[in-house]
């Protein structure tokens, strides 16, 4: 993995601001990824901890090196957001009540360590295997699916989970080319059934409802959505980072549903997007919509 890598933290200003973090907080990075948005938290703690949570196993590594000057306010833990609630009980010992944290921040972007690294198969950038697993220990891959799945499914996959519109021609191009051997052949069998129209490469929405389908992506964020009243205390805060419409749906109506019923107070009136700044030195955060939520008065 070489040594130390970069990484530009979305919003990285504004989900400081909205956590409110308190020196002698407990807090969780639940996409730790290479570490931009923990080193951020830890700065600002003194007796306070923050748990460094992913699932991709080479991010956490990344995070671990990029984060070694306050690596004494930092947990570093694997996994994924369905299993944060058995994190926290490890970490509060047995017999002992969960810890609640004081906040919750989740960025639900691919990191760049992803993108960038063509063995992975996040990009159709560079040519690599057809992987996108975030936790290379499960099984599927996005070969799996492409090479494996009907077409009537793989339609219907392209469409719920990529949101395109012409789901049904880039099924029948990638059933017609099988098997597709890798990322930049995928690419190419798209584009020549579905040629680029805009700045967007036609296959960019295949490849993330790919990329969904492998990693359960959707799937994890309603199980974190579902335990927020469960792992963050009374007066803790909640920042989600959504770069998809699907996610900040969700993101919204979950917020929306705890204030409903009592249980949390939405903070931000209106998603907060990217500032001009931000958008000039890091364009790929132009889709970035954050939303914070702070727990109330009910304890679990």
């Amino acid at each position: 993995m070489g040594g130390p890598q970069s990484h530009y933290s979305v919003m990285l200003e504004e989900s400081i601001e909205w956590l409110r973090i308190r020196p002698d907080g407990l807090y969780v990075d639940c996409t730790a990824g290479l570490g931009g948005h923990t080193r951020a938290i830890a700065e600002r703690l003194t007796t306070g901890k923050v748990i460094a949570l992913d699932w991709d196993r080479d991010s956490l590594e990344l995070c671990k090196r990029n984060t070694e000057s306050v690596a004494n306010r930092i947990e570093y833990c694997w996994g994924r957001f369905s299993n944060l609630g058995e994190v926290l009980d490890r970490l509060s010992g047995p017999g002992v009540s969960r810890k609640k944290v004081d906040g919750l921040l989740a960025d639900l972007g691919v990191s760049r360590y992803q993108l960038t690294s063509p063995e992975r198969g996040f990009s159709l950038q560079a040519d690599g295997p057809l992987d996108m697993r975030a936790d290379r220990s499960q099984e599927q891959t996005a070969a799996d699916i492409v090479n494996f799945s009907s077409e009537r499914d793989l339609a219907q996959l392209i469409y719920e989970l990529g949101e395109e519109r012409r789901s049904r021609r880039a099924a029948r191009a990638i059933v017609a080319a099988r098997p597709i051997r890798s990322t930049g052949h995928l690419a190419q069998v798209i584009e020549q059934a579905m040629p680029r129209t805009g700045k967007l490469h036609p296959a960019t929405q295949v490849f993330l409802a790919l990329r969904l389908a492998v990693s359960g992506e959707l799937e994890e964020l309603d199980a974190l959505l579902e335990q927020l009243p469960q792992l963050v205390a009374s007066g803790g805060r909640v920042v989600i980072i959504s770069f998809m419409s699907t996610e900040d749906r969700k993101v919204k109506r979950a917020f929306q549903t705890l204030a409903r019923e009592g249980r949390a107070q939405v903070l931000t009136k209106h998603v907060v997007t990217p500032g001009e700044a931000e958008l000039r030195e890091n364009a790929a955060s132009r889709s970035a919509k954050l939303r914070a939520l702070e727990i109330i008065g009910v304890e679990n």
